[in-house]
């Protein structure tokens, strides 16, 4: 890799995302040496992917470089690559482009979807963890369009403007609220030769409510927004299957579609390597301490989505959502500076800070520890929260200058099909998979 030799203790870190850019941070011109690997050359503010999808922000307002990031960092390394495997007797990782021995290894590599082991799901459906995937979405999503306005077939038509959401969670409710806004001011201005009132947006929900992990005010307040839009509601439906046409559920109801976009659930993006006790199965989630060590290593820790810090509030580790992996990664900078001193660390504690989404223009919930509260104010606190979290002045600029001329001309201009992403027919893929 290139990496020069050093007296310092060498800290590795896989994975460039909210929780390896806050450890980052914290390990800025101290006394070791840090390497940081990724296989994107830049960070990913991901609550913002489903607007990249639907068109409301271009890709580059919410990437931003990691060697920018680290620039004026004292002995510090960028790497461009994927770790395949961690030689733990050894102390280094296997890349693409060659190991590197390891003083403190920390593995930040987040989290991926979860087709729960269904191959056809998995193979037709489109997920939406990454920007590539996302500019995938909106190329497939707009190609519908262009291919139905030479449909003559009703039927053939309908699957084309017939979308299915699968999950009910943040990601699944905004993408939700987006299209079902694209619909109501945008879709029946670019394709007027369509009748856009008969697309259908269809959010599925495996259990009770959407927005579980929110409180039952903003889950029920979630659901009426989007049921004003024109969004159909599936609660306690569950997908068995996807076949490029059809989808079936654990009931009598189906789904005849194009295209079925799954936000139903994630797992840990694990490496090779680690002793299969340290790993959570069923969720790919690597077990932690309260000091975010790996569980039987004493020089390895896991931060972020990928760690699993099981604590009697959460029995289960911790939401696989930003501030939990942020929070993580600024204490466990400071920690491993006390481990290399041999002073004491820190337990984690998480501060709850609180959860929100929207739903659409001048819609969204908002649950703080004391107070739960949905609408307009709701709106603006998601805005300003998602605004001032986003990495640089300049995409922090953009993405504002984006949402105003958005609010005001009730517009969105990524409506652009950059990378296509086509399928010959509705069984088979022609394109750049991610």
């Amino acid at each position: 890799m290139n990496i020069p030799t050093s007296k310092k203790p060498r800290v590795i870190i896989i994975g460039g995302g909210f929780a390896g850019i806050a450890l980052a941070k914290k390990l800025r011109n101290k006394n070791v040496q840090v390497v940081l690997l990724d296989k994107h050359n830049y960070h990913t503010f991901q609550p913002l992917l489903y607007q990249v999808a639907t068109g409301g922000l271009e890709a580059g307002s919410i990437a931003y470089p990691i060697r920018k990031v680290i620039q004026e960092y004292k002995d510090f390394y960028f790497r461009l690559t994927s770790v395949k495997e961690i030689d733990t007797v050894n102390q280094k990782i296997i890349s693409e482009i060659g190991d590197l021995h390891y003083d403190y290894l920390v593995i930040a590599t987040g989290s991926k979807t979860n087709y729960f082991g269904n191959k056809d799901i998995e193979r037709y459906s489109m997920s939406m963890k990454t920007i590539p995937q996302s500019l995938n979405i909106r190329s497939l999503i707009l190609e519908n369009f262009e291919q139905a306005v030479l449909i003559k077939d009703e039927v053939e038509r309908s699957m084309l403007i017939n979308f299915v959401i699968v999950g009910a969670g943040p990601t699944g409710v905004e993408l939700a609220g987006a299209l079902a806004e694209m619909k109501k001011a945008i879709l029946q201005k670019d394709y007027p030769d369509l009748d856009i009132a008969k697309m259908q947006i269809n959010l599925v929900q495996g259990d009770g409510r959407v927005l579980d992990t929110m409180s039952e005010k903003s889950s029920a307040a979630a659901e009426k927004f989007l049921v004003d839009l024109g969004v159909k509601v599936w609660k306690n439906v569950r997908v068995t299957n996807y076949d490029g046409k059809t989808v079936t559920t654990n009931s009598d109801l189906t789904f005849e579609t194009a295209t079925v976009i799954w936000a139903a659930g994630v797992q840990g993006a694990k490496i090779a390597g680690l002793d299969s006790k340290s790993l959570v199965e069923r969720i790919e989630r690597i077990r932690v301490n309260q000091y975010n060590q790996v569980a039987g290593y004493e020089n390895i820790f896991a931060i972020g989505d990928i760690a699993s810090m099981e604590t009697e509030l959460f029995p289960h580790g911790h939401p696989m959502m930003a501030q939990p992996a942020i929070q993580q990664g600024k204490l466990l900078g400071e920690n491993l500076i006390k481990l290399i001193n041999k002073k004491p660390m820190t337990a984690f504690e998480y501060n709850n800070k609180g959860s929100m989404a929207t739903i659409g223009r001048n819609l969204a919930v908002v649950d703080l520890p004391r107070y739960h509260f949905s609408g307009v104010f709701a709106w603006f606190v998601w805005m300003l929260v998602h605004l001032f979290s986003l990495i640089g002045f300049k995409n922090k600029a953009v993405v504002f200058l984006n949402w105003v001329y958005n609010y005001i001309w009730f517009d969105r201009e990524g409506r652009l099909i950059i990378r296509p992403f086509k399928k010959k027919n509705f069984n088979s893929f022609t394109s750049d998979e991610v």
